[in-house]
């Protein structure tokens, strides 16, 4: 968060509040991300769907919304398409958060 002292209304000095991500090495940044593990119940999981069962979204809305913004990737690459089918193996990054798509034992 970049935060500023101000003197007369302008600004003085800008510092970050929080440490750099771009130090980070990639081992770091990786078990800073949040994982989680979802288990199918079927065969896939509409994409909107599991981010509302994840609790990412709060609503089948916002995550209708969220996947149309472009925030979502599936196994690397931003997909916008809200029912697009999950499968077991593969790889949802929202933010920050990872989820890991598994398949019922």
């Amino acid at each position: 968060m970049r935060s500023a002292v101000t003197d007369a209304g302008k600004p003085a000095i800008a510092y970050d509040a929080h440490p750099s991500r771009a130090s980070r090495t990639p081992f770091e940044l990786q078990s800073a991300m949040p994982n989680l593990d979802f288990t199918l119940t079927g065969d896939y999981v509409e994409l909107h769907n599991l981010l509302k069962i994840t609790g990412l979204a709060d609503s089948g809305g916002s995550a209708k919304q969220i996947v149309a913004s472009g925030a979502v990737k599936v196994d690397g690459e931003v997909e916008l398409r809200k029912t697009c089918k999950i499968r077991a193996g593969q790889a949802v990054l929202l933010g920050d958060t990872r989820i890991a798509v598994k398949a019922s034992e």
